[in-house]
């Protein structure tokens, strides 16, 4: 599977969870996501992001209830839970307030908004466990040759510090020294930093050595152009994307948002000829690419669809407290993101050495052997 299908059908599902506010739905998605991960994650260590990112979901949950209970909330409320100690402060500082009467009604907006992001972070935390980064590094364009190798350096060399760090508190635990607290990270932080730097001189002549960071002679007036379309391109993917977020700008930021994105496809691909090589064995993309990336954008496109049609199912109100309810067409669309577990190959089975098979035990006693004796004629001495 190519690695840029699965993060066009995570940041499908990401749009979809930033288009909502509705429990249910974002409960839905969440669920979607993790049963795509659970049928199609392998044993390779950035697979094994999921589950920070679910952890890291779930505390800006926790962190964005606490602001709501200690900063309050600005949703009215008259279902009171507690009445916290109010700090006064300044009138500078107006708008803001330090505990207070908690309502009901805030802390469930809190929660609806705070389920709103760690969806987003799953989504985004799916995409990593699913796709392989070395791969979607190589499918870059030229025009970001240079930032692929640093980050492919960067991901090289990670392990190398955890490893570093491991191996210096270890020694440090047989020493007798301490390994935790401020000056224990000084102790192993410095060495570990001379390390890092040593391997990165060496690495810097080697690759100098064998011809990176060297690009081909353009025309100014092509440079020119690159440099304006890309910075255009991102600023208008910038605009649009907010437009889409928001419901304000509905109206324009899909327009401007395609806009931006085709100037800045633009600005890569003239930007592609400074970098005169070829990519070796490039990722074919197939039918079942086409299909996941395609189930991540049409759960988008219905989701902004059903939010035009009835933006009350995907928006409960807290304000009168309401139960919310889970709307018939908006979870069939978040359905189809389950098309990647069956289109997509799963993952391959594990490797395991052959054995020669066991010699076969007889269970059965075996069968003695009687030798009858030998009778001689008695010769003349004998007699």
């Amino acid at each position: 599977m190519h690695p840029l299908a699965w993060w066009l059908w995570a940041l499908g599902l990401a749009t979809a969870a930033s288009r909502t506010t509705n429990p249910l739905l974002l409960a839905l998605l969440i669920a979607v996501a993790g049963y795509v991960v659970a049928t199609h994650r392998t044993d390779a260590p950035w697979a094994r992001s999921y589950t920070a990112f679910v952890k890291l979901g779930l505390a800006v949950l926790v962190i964005r209830l606490a602001f709501a209970v200690v900063l309050g909330s600005p949703v009215p409320g008259t279902h009171i839970l507690l009445t916290l100690p109010e700090v006064p402060l300044p009138d500078w500082a107006q708008g803001i307030r330090l505990g207070g009467r908690v309502t009901a009604e805030g802390v469930l907006f809190a929660l609806y908004d705070g389920l709103r992001l760690a969806a987003l972070l799953i989504c985004v935390g799916a995409a990593n466990a699913l796709a392989n980064p070395a791969r979607l590094l190589k499918s870059l364009p030229g025009a970001l040759y240079e930032a692929g190798v640093a980050v492919v350096v960067a991901m090289t060399f990670a392990p190398h510090l955890v490893a570093d760090v491991q191996r210096l508190r270890a020694a440090r635990r047989l020493r007798g020294r301490p390994d935790r607290g401020i000056r224990g990270l000084l102790q192993v932080g410095l060495p570990v930093l001379e390390g890092a730097l040593e391997r990165s001189v060496a690495l810097a002549a080697a690759m100098d050595s064998r011809g990176y960071g060297r690009t081909a002679e353009v025309p100014a007036r092509v440079r020119r152009t690159t440099a304006a379309l890309t910075l255009g391109g991102l600023l208008g993917v910038c605009a649009g994307t907010y437009g889409v977020l928001t419901a304000a700008g509905g109206a324009y930021g899909l327009p401007v948002l395609l806009t931006g994105l085709a100037a800045a496809l633009a600005g890569l691909r003239l930007g592609g000829r400074r970098s005169p090589r070829t990519r070796y064995r490039p990722d074919p993309w197939g039918v079942r690419a086409s299909l996941v990336g395609a189930s991540g954008a049409a759960v988008a496109v219905l989701l902004v669809l059903c939010g035009a049609y009835d933006s009350a199912a995907l928006h409960p109100t807290v304000v009168p407290l309401t139960a919310p309810e889970l709307p018939l067409w908006p979870a069939a669309a978040l359905l189809v993101g389950l098309l990647p577990a069956f289109a997509a190959p799963g993952p391959p089975p594990p490797v395991t050495s052959a054995k020669a098979p066991a010699p076969a035990i007889s269970t059965t006693a075996p069968t003695p052997t009687v030798t009858a004796p030998t009778v001689t004629a008695p010769s003349k001495e004998d007699a």
